[in-house]
This record gives C-alpha cells, sequence and structure tokens, in this order.
C-alpha cells in the first residue's frame, strides 16, 4: 500500500508540473483611450485607408494587450509567454497546470483557458504523445507542366489580359517557411519590381524568413511565380509579405495563436488578401485535437481570429484540407470560420479531387465555399523547378491571387461584395454540394455580376467574438436596425436600435458565453451566435 501511495504522489505530482498550454484572456485593454485616439501608434496609414474605403469604424480591439499585464504574466512562475493577440485580448502562455491557474489571482485576468479541453472541465489526464503528419500537400512529381490550365479553369487570363494582375494589391501569406524565395528564378521577378515588402518568422521570433519547411515556397509560387511558358501565378503583380506560423518540428495549438497574431501584423501592415494553406484539427498531444463538433467558426482560436480579420476589411483565403479521403473527412480549422473563402479542389478536368475535404461545417453553412484545381497543380519548388503538386494547399492561393487580380478591378467593392460575386459567379452557385461548395468561379462573369446589395447579404457583426464593444455595419439604405440578444435559456439580455452613424453597442456587462442575436431593420431580419470572452 505504501508503494502504491508512492506511486500515486509521483504520479500527482507529474500531472501538476507537466507542461500546459493555455490562453489568459484580459479584463480590459487600459491604454485603450490613448491608442484609438493616436491610430498611427497602432495601425499604418494603409490600414487605416483600408478600413475607411469600407466604412469600418476603429474599436477596442484594434488597440494593443497592455504591456503591463503581459509583464505581469511573462514574470510569473514558471510561465513562458509564447504569443500575443490584440484581436482576442490574449496571450498564449506554456507551463504547468498549477502555475498557469494561478494566474487567475491577477485582477485583470478574466479567464483561463486550456488547449487540453479537459483541464477546462478539471479533469486533468495523462496522454501519449503522438506523431502528426506535417506535409499538406500529398504528393509532389518535378515533371515539366504548363499553368494554363489552373487560370484559365477559372477565366483568370481574362482578367490577366485587361491588366488585373494583382498590382495594388498586397498579400500575406502565414505558412511554414520560404527557403529559396530570395535564390530561385521563378521569383526573381517579384524582386526586380520590389515586390517582397518584408515578412517575419513568429515560430523563431526573428526576421529570417526565408527558412523553415518549403511548403510556403510552393504555396507562393501559384501565386507570384513567373517562368515565361512554364509558370504564371495567378497575381504576379501583387505585392507580399511572408510570415512563418507553422512549426514543421511539432503540432501545438500555439501555432494557431502565431497565426493570429501575424494576421494581426498582416492588418497593421495594409495587407488586403491574407493566405494560409495550414488546416489544424488533430495535435500530436490527442487532448488538444478537435473533433467535427468543434468545426462550427467559433471555437477554435485560429477560426475566430480569422472573423476578427474578416471584420478589419481584409479576405482570408483558407485551404479545406487534404482528409476527403480519410475516416474524418470534414474541414479544418480556420477553414469552418464563418467569413473566410475557403478552397476545395478539383482535378485538371473539373472533377472533384477525392482528398479535398469535405463541408458542411459543424452548423450547416456551405463549406468549402469554392475550388480550384488543387490535383497536380503546377508549382516551382526551391531551386526554382517547375512540377506539378497535389492538394488544397495549392488550390487554396490559386484562388487567393485571383482574389487579390479581381479586387484590383473592382477596388470600390468591399471585402464582403467581392466574396459574394466570387460565390455568384461559380458554377454550383444554385445547388452547392458537400465536396465543391459553390463550385468553380468564373472571375471573368464576376466583373460584370450585380453587385449583391447589403439587404441581401448578412448584415456584419463584429468583433466576434467580442470583448466590450461591438459594432454593426449597415446597409446603406438602412438608417437604423434594432439588436437583441438572448442568453442559452432564450431569455433576452439586450435591446437596442442602432443608429446607422453609430451602430455599436457594449457587451461588456455580459458573462463570457454564447448568445442568439437577431437584427431587425426595414428590409432585413438576421440571426446568429455572438461569442462573449
Amino acid at each position: 500500500m505504501k508503494k502504491i501511495t508512492f506511486l500515486l504522489l509521483i504520479l500527482s505530482s507529474f500531472i501538476a508540473s507537466a507542461q500546459e498550454d493555455a490562453w489568459v484572456y484580459f479584463t480590459d485593454k487600459p491604454d485603450a483611450a490613448f491608442y484609438l485616439a493616436n491610430p498611427l501608434e497602432m495601425l499604418s496609414q494603409r490600414s487605416l485607408d483600408r478600413r475607411s474605403a469600407q466604412n469600418i469604424s476603429l474599436n477596442v480591439t484594434d488597440v494593443p494587450v497592455s504591456q503591463t499585464y503581459i509583464t505581469s504574466v511573462t514574470n510569473a512562475t514558471g510561465i513562458t509567454v509564447m504569443a500575443k493577440s490584440k484581436w482576442l485580448n490574449a496571450l498564449h502562455v506554456r507551463g504547468s497546470i498549477t502555475n498557469i491557474q494561478n494566474l487567475e489571482s491577477l485582477t485583470f485576468v478574466d479567464h483561463i483557458q486550456f488547449a487540453n479541453s479537459n483541464l477546462n472541465s478539471r479533469n486533468a489526464s495523462s496522454t501519449a504523445i503522438s506523431e502528426v503528419n506535417k506535409n499538406l500537400e500529398t504528393q509532389v512529381n518535378f515533371n515539366y507542366g504548363n499553368s494554363s490550365n489552373q487560370i484559365q479553369m477559372l477565366n483568370g487570363h481574362l482578367l490577366h489580359q485587361q491588366d488585373y494582375t494583382g498590382n495594388g494589391k498586397i498579400i500575406a501569406v502565414l505558412d511554414a517557411g520560404f527557403p529559396g524565395v530570395s535564390t530561385a528564378s521563378p521569383f526573381q521577378r517579384l524582386f526586380d519590381n520590389n515586390k517582397i515588402l518584408g515578412g517575419y518568422d513568429f515560430v523563431n521570433r526573428n526576421a529570417n524568413f526565408y527558412t523553415g519547411g518549403n511548403h510556403g515556397t510552393l504555396v507562393l509560387s501559384t501565386m507570384g511565380g513567373y517562368v515565361e511558358n512554364q509558370l504564371v501565378g495567378t497575381a504576379p503583380d501583387a505585392a507580399y509579405y511572408l510570415f512563418i506560423t507553422e512549426d514543421v518540428a511539432s503540432e501545438n495549438p500555439v501555432e494557431e495563436s502565431y497565426w493570429v497574431e501575424a494576421a494581426e501584423m498582416a492588418d497593421s501592415l495594409g495587407v488586403d488578401v491574407i493566405n494560409t494553406s495550414l488546416g489544424y484539427f488533430t495535435y500530436n498531444n490527442p487532448n488538444y485535437s478537435y473533433e467535427y463538433a468543434d468545426m462550427n467558426g467559433t471555437t477554435a482560436f485560429i477560426s475566430r481570429g480569422a472573423d476578427i480579420a474578416f471584420s478589419k476589411g481584409m479576405i482570408c483565403v483558407v485551404s479545406a484540407g487534404n482528409s476527403g479521403g480519410s475516416s474524418n473527412p470534414h474541414i479544418s480549422a480556420p477553414a469552418d470560420a464563418i467569413n473566410v473563402l475557403t478552397v476545395g479542389a478539383v482535378n485538371a478536368s473539373e472533377n472533384y479531387a477525392t482528398f479535398s475535404s469535405i463541408g458542411p461545417s459543424f452548423d450547416g453553412r456551405v463549406k468549402p465555399d469554392v475550388v480550384a484545381q488543387g490535383q497536380n497543380a503546377v508549382i516551382s519548388d526551391t531551386s526554382g523547378n517547375i512540377g506539378t503538386a497535389s492538394g488544397t494547399s495549392f488550390s487554396g492561393p490559386i484562388i487567393a491571387g485571383m482574389v487579390a487580380s479581381f479586387w484590383q478591378a473592382l477596388p470600390n467593392k468591399t471585402n464582403a461584395e467581392i466574396i459574394q460575386l466570387i460565390k455568384q459567379s461559380a458554377h454550383l452557385y444554385s445547388n452547392p454540394t458537400i465536396q465543391m461548395g459553390y463550385g468553380i468561379p468564373d472571375f471573368s462573369s464576376a466583373l460584370s455580376l450585380k453587385t449583391p446589395s447589403f439587404s441581401a447579404e448578412k448584415m456584419l457583426l463584429y468583433p466576434n467574438p467580442a470583448n466590450n464593444i461591438v459594432s454593426l455595419r449597415l446597409p446603406n439604405s438602412v438608417e437604423n436596425a434594432e439588436i437583441l440578444l438572448y442568453n442559452n435559456l432564450g431569455q433576452p439580455v439586450l435591446k437596442a436600435v442602432l443608429p446607422a452613424n453609430n451602430a455599436t453597442f457594449s457587451v461588456s456587462n455580459l458573462a463570457s458565453g454564447i448568445y442568439l442575436y437577431k437584427i431587425i431593420s426595414s428590409n432585413n431580419t438576421q440571426t446568429g451566435k455572438l461569442i462573449k470572452n
């Protein structure tokens, strides 16, 4: 009995001291008034211009996390700060269960969310670490190829012929690494025209982004690569920021936090389009992994961040995933995010590629949104060899480049209008499927489609998730709208009439959780979910 007791003590001590990942959410931002009065202290002029063009107001989510709070958490016993998010007013930390829980004693800590969901219910368990396949592309064959099919399938070449090649638009690529981009000839045209604007390695916290895994290099080549008669990217004249957010050595939720932090930097730099050929479902530690029920657009940290990115006026283009032929065929995070453009894959004959992850999202939304060629897509490797590769990792950026070129052609459209026009142009728009969503877009015909009125569109409630102040973007024809919030018992907890010129309301007095909302305007009624952090 003494031996058993001793072993139990050792096991309890091991569990208590094991390193866990968690998000620490703060109650407020004490510097908010200063930053909102001095926006250039937190955002570039280009970022402010993008918001102004789309009638997007600044709010507290734009304000940096309090440095005082960061310092206090950093100095706490046994805590390592891995990443931060101003949008979600949170830090990603690593430490023992006990040391992380001790942070709750800090007066400015609102709540703590462990990546291990068992710990959030205080049911700690020890689980063996498993290996996860990090390769998002399914195969690479370096044979001669011609990229005309993957562009002509989308009628993207017709935009190029009109000089809509992404010029004036900025794309941020969030990926695993970009070795060879600074030396391989297919990227030389970007350097000759000063189109690589910079980047950052969030994993290793340094400015050497021409390193890491080669996946980002292959992805970038489908948008910005150029070798005459061999490879022409879908946005050869766009400008690019290159951000490393994927750690090729492990699979851990901190990569979601790196991604959100990079998206926030992209926002502050004035980026228009974010491309990410990354997806998260299974982690090395199974306690961190998601289930299909989590693919609801509001659970995963990265998906919540992606939706906030949309609320800032950017378009996030996300690969659906390559699990279509597996026992878990559904999309991963952030492909489940409500306002991202999720891209599946077809082959050169425009038929569904069986590896492409399927929809719908768990809450029943159409996913993927659209598809493009992802089977035997033409790419460049790190040495400049032109070949083919398969995966939604490539159909995604092929679409992202076309989004930039298309938005160049319609510069006065909002991000929501651009996304809707792309969906409307797709060949399955009237009859979407779980494999291909709305289908293959026709970017040429999308130029002539009637711009959707916002009365027929979802009115935009942002940020969502929210901490304090929530804004509502209303159609130009609507003077005011009534917002009603209900708790999970169906009880009304908030009611307000919001004028179009100041459509904001506070949720600071509400408890953290999920609320149902109803927005009633003169010509539309909309319902949905609002998350309060």
